[in-house]
């Protein structure tokens, strides 16, 4: 079963991501997690993609089809979760051809919502645990390390991500939908709340 998780920068599709891996089993394809460690790996796509993600931009598609093929070779025969990819039109015709979709699941909340959660959103520089603190100098409550807020969680940067998605990444919405496998959940309430709905979906899936 391969899942795509839909929804703009600061959606949840990371909380998401981590309870069907947690509770289902499922395999997290990443994106977003396999360029930061490029990136902190200092390769030379990190470097390439650091550039470009700190501007509020993405990355060409060829360069994501890339990495997406290198983690399916991996992952054969496993339920898989597609988060932050696809992003485009093209990129979703283009996973169609190495992979069948089996649902992509829309995660709606305004935007207004997204800037606010991710204003207050940091990371571990140590174990690279996300959490929420709103102190410029914050404890990870895992390890003690320092917690420092990501280039692209910028408030700045944030804005030009969401611009960006509503001009190229929304319209997959529609694509989706005009093959019949897109379920829209809504994350504007409480964890319980949108969970409840990643229950159902899967549990519907699986009869």
């Amino acid at each position: 079963m391969n899942l795509v998780l839909l929804g703009a920068p600061g959606s949840g599709k990371g909380y998401v991501s981590s309870y069907l891996k947690q509770n289902f089993g499922f395999n997290h394809i990443s994106t977003g997690e396999l360029i930061r460690a490029n990136i902190k790996n200092k390769t030379e796509l990190g470097i390439y993609a650091e550039a470009i993600i700190a501007r509020g931009e993405l990355l060409p598609d060829d360069v994501i089809m890339k990495i997406i093929k290198q983690e399916l070779e991996k992952c054969q025969n496993s339920n898989n979760i597609f988060d932050g990819f696809p992003r485009t039109l093209n990129q979703a015709k283009m996973l169609q051809d190495i992979a069948n979709v089996d649902m992509a699941i829309y995660i709606d909340v305004p935007f207004e919502m997204i800037i606010k959660r991710v204003e207050s959103r940091r990371v571990c520089a140590t174990c690279g645990t996300m959490q929420i603190s709103q102190e410029a100098n914050g404890k990870c409550e895992k390890c003690g390390g320092e917690l420092v807020q990501r280039d692209d969680d910028k408030p700045e940067v944030v804005s030009r991500r969401l611009k960006v998605y509503s001009d190229q990444t929304a319209p997959l919405i529609d694509f989706y939908q005009s093959k019949n496998n897109l379920i829209k959940v809504d994350n504007s309430g409480s964890a319980d709340y949108l969970f409840a709905q990643i229950d159902r979906i899967v549990k519907d899936m699986s009869r």
